[in-house]
């Protein structure tokens, strides 16, 4: 009765069946290993975070360039706010509302790590500025509100005068598609959809380095902003992305069981029913329209004028 596993179409479905299964397991279990090593990451940074609020913090130079291990930890740096470039950055959440970050590019004394992690001004270095000139874009804080709103924009306190030193949460540049990113254009002078020195480089006549600070104190209305866990890491969007992915590929392997099961449970019945000598019913012919009417239907169905 199960001959028919060992015809042609049956040898392509039970190998499809046994190849199907274990790729559908093995990408399961690979998407359930990412999202338990993000969750791994969210614990070991909970704890970094921890360490890291207690620890000193350490100078730019030492966390330059910015990587998935330095993202987060407290840097430091001294210079003095350029007050004429001073950004809003709209369409941020925080706690549940909507607002705008406050950012103000801070000029750095000397060479902080000696070049790296930066971008050239859109004219070289110094092209508008001081020779080798160059600057930390730095969040001061946080506002609720629109950005396009002057009452809300005149709540901005202005950055301190001379000589200042800037304590926060070292951040990766933001680039397309990341967490609270504006991707719309054609933002009004003074606004910027996205804090990487990409945006920024066209902004200002000096070197901007590729990282940003976020203060740990915010001066008058401004709110502190959280730092974010660096891009691959922690429990994100992606890392719930990788669990229903890991779902989805269990849902498929029992799938692939399933309708193997089916079909084979169909085919045996077939063969059963033919040796017991139960056929089954061939399909009626179609007939014409009208073929199967007497004439005393067709007499009933004649139309008034055809009768006349």
């Amino acid at each position: 009765m199960y001959r028919f596993l060992l015809t042609p179409r049956w040898w392509v479905i039970n190998v499809f069946t046994l190849l199907a299964i274990p790729v559908c397991l093995f990408m399961g279990s690979w998407q359930l290993s990412r999202f338990e090593t993000r969750v791994d990451t969210h614990n070991q940074q909970q704890d970094d975070a921890s360490r890291e609020r207690k620890a000193a913090a350490r100078p730019l130079s030492d966390l330059l360039p910015v990587t998935a291990k330095t993202s987060g930890e407290r840097a430091t740096a001294t210079g003095r706010y350029d007050t004429t470039h001073q950004l809003l950055v709209p369409d941020r959440r925080l706690d549940g509302r909507d607002g705008f970050y406050v950012l103000t590019l801070l000029r750095v004394d000397g060479d902080v790590g000696g070049g790296k992690g930066m971008a050239d001004g859109k004219d070289g270095a110094g092209a508008k500025g001081e020779p080798g000139a160059k600057a930390l874009p730095v969040v001061r804080g946080w506002l609720p509100g629109d950005a396009d709103d002057p009452a809300a924009a005149a709540k901005v306190p202005a950055p301190p005068s001379g000589e200042v030193t800037v304590t926060g949460a070292l951040q990766a540049s933001e680039h397309q598609g990341g967490d609270g990113v504006s991707a719309a254009g054609g933002l009004p002078r003074g606004q910027l959809g996205m804090i990487s020195a990409a945006s920024l480089v066209n902004l200002v006549p000096y070197q901007v380095y590729d990282a940003w600070v976020t203060s740990s104190q915010a001066p008058g209305a401004l709110k502190p902003v959280p730092p974010t866990a660096a891009e691959g890491t922690g429990l994100d969007i992606k890392a719930f992305q990788n669990l229903g992915y890991t779902g989805e590929w269990f849902v498929f392997a029992g799938f692939v069981i399933f309708m193997w099961f089916r079909l084979f449970r169909r085919e045996a019945e077939t063969a059963r029913d033919l040796a017991l000598g139960i056929t089954p019913p061939e399909p009626a012919a179609p007939t014409e329209p009208g073929a199967d009417r007497t004439p005393d239907d067709a007499e009933r169905t004649r139309s008034p004028s055809a009768t006349a």
